[in-house]
């Protein structure tokens, strides 16, 4: 017990530990990475609820782990700061979490699925219902942007990628929410009932599996696995773990993204005015949310050797959070006001949002039109979204966004 008592001490007076989760419930995370930024960008947390790691905050830093792949594994441990999977516990994989070739390969198979071709085949169907949506919403009346549009755009693009059932559609967005909550990593009945989640999310995936195995190709993500030499003949494990990472990759960071936007433009009512009266600002506006949101807070990496990273030694073995939330504030790329929208900002889509490097979100361009597209349609209508609430934020140091957002709309 004593040694229980003397880690959390430990951990209490660790200002440098930017992984609880309440500094993201109650959104006072910018300070302390600001902190680490200018102190010690790259920084050894000895104690924390995740075991120790290393902080990489700064930009650079982070850009130069992630351009090291052959040094910086995404495959030892998993890629987020929390062990998922204890000793002797079922393991999930995923190509984001594999090495070269695998993750090569893997990556290959499904990237056909957010080429240009198929994203231009895609946009009038986005169009369409982005503009059902909006249009089925009550003006001046309360409701949750989170439930009612960012949640519904997701869930529905996903049902369009994986042809999935649409009236079973809200399935996906409880395994994701089950998938990638971290905080389920604090207790093995957390872990088993999570565990459960995933399960019930392979079998029904498996159903629709055997319901193409031996049809011709079709423009959706299980039919390309299924015509795959990669992805093909994958066990269950890997087959659920590739699932999840589709349906959190597909859902978490868009749909934060358009939390984000209804919400950052409220705070910011200067450039949201600048936007309305500018809607050619809209695609770098896309980017500067993107950035100033930055949906997933970290990916980890794993050293394979030991090394040096700016100055600081790494041993084999050693756990490396990359912060991209962090990285995304960064002064000496995006200035002084980095914790602030502009959407004219001239570099905004330097933004480090969807990571860098190899492992770089290959369905990247699909979010930007998702988002883009939802702009230009609020533009159409003129409408203004009104934060009448403060947000229910995620309790999390992964997942960066939002619950639930009290909001109004308007005409401009």
């Amino acid at each position: 017990m004593q040694d229980s008592v003397a880690d959390a001490a430990a951990r209490a007076n660790d200002p440098f530990d930017v992984s609880p989760s309440e500094l993201y419930r109650h959104d006072v995370w910018q300070l302390p990475f600001a902190r680490l930024r200018a102190e010690a960008p790259v920084n050894y947390v000895s104690h924390s609820a995740y075991g120790p790691y290393w902080s990489i905050s700064s930009y650079s830093g982070v850009v130069e782990v992630e351009s090291l792949p052959d040094i910086y594994s995404s495959e030892s441990t998993g890629i987020t700061i929390a062990e998922f999977y204890g000793e002797g516990q079922v393991r999930l994989p995923m190509f984001i979490a594999r090495d070269r070739p695998t993750h090569t390969d893997q990556r290959r198979t499904v990237a056909p699925a957010f080429a240009p071709s198929e994203i231009t085949r895609m946009s009038g169907d986005i169009r369409r219902r982005t503009a059902d949506i909006l249009d089925s919403l009550d003006w001046d009346t309360e409701f949750d942007w989170v439930d009612k549009v960012a949640i519904e755009l997701t869930t529905q693009m996903l049902a369009i990628l994986f042809d999935f059932p649409w009236h079973d559609r809200r399935k996906l967005t409880v395994w994701s929410d089950w998938a990638a909550n971290i905080e389920l990593t604090k207790t093995d009945a957390l872990r088993k009932e999570r565990l459960g989640h995933m399960f019930e999310c392979g079998a029904y995936f498996k159903t629709l599996w055997d319901q193409k195995v031996g049809k011709p190709a079709t423009p959706d993500l299980i039919s390309m696995m299924i015509h795959s030499d990669a992805m093909a003949h994958m066990d269950q494990h890997e087959f659920i773990g590739n699932l999840i990472l589709l349906i959190v990759g597909g859902n978490d960071t868009t749909r934060n993204t358009m939390s984000a936007l209804a919400y950052g433009l409220d705070k910011f009512p200067d450039e949201r005015a600048k936007l309305e009266a500018e809607p050619g600002l809209i695609p770098n506006t896309v980017s500067e949310i993107m950035r100033w949101q930055t949906p997933i807070a970290h990916m980890r990496r794993t050293a394979k050797r030991d090394t040096e990273l700016m100055g600081q030694q790494i041993r084999a073995g050693d756990k490396l959070a990359l912060w991209y939330i962090s990285a995304n504030r960064d002064e000496r790329v995006f200035g002084n006001d980095a914790d602030a929208i502009r959407v004219d900002r001239p570099n905004a889509r330097r933004h480090l949002a969807f990571g860098h490097g190899i492992h770089r979100c290959v369905g990247a361009r699909l979010a930007e039109v998702q988002i883009a597209i939802l702009l230009e349609e609020m533009a159409a209508r003129r409408m203004r979204v009104n934060v009448v609430a403060q947000p229910e934020r995620i309790p999390s140091c992964f997942i960066h966004g939002y619950r639930t957002l009290p909001v109004k709309i308007s005409r401009y």
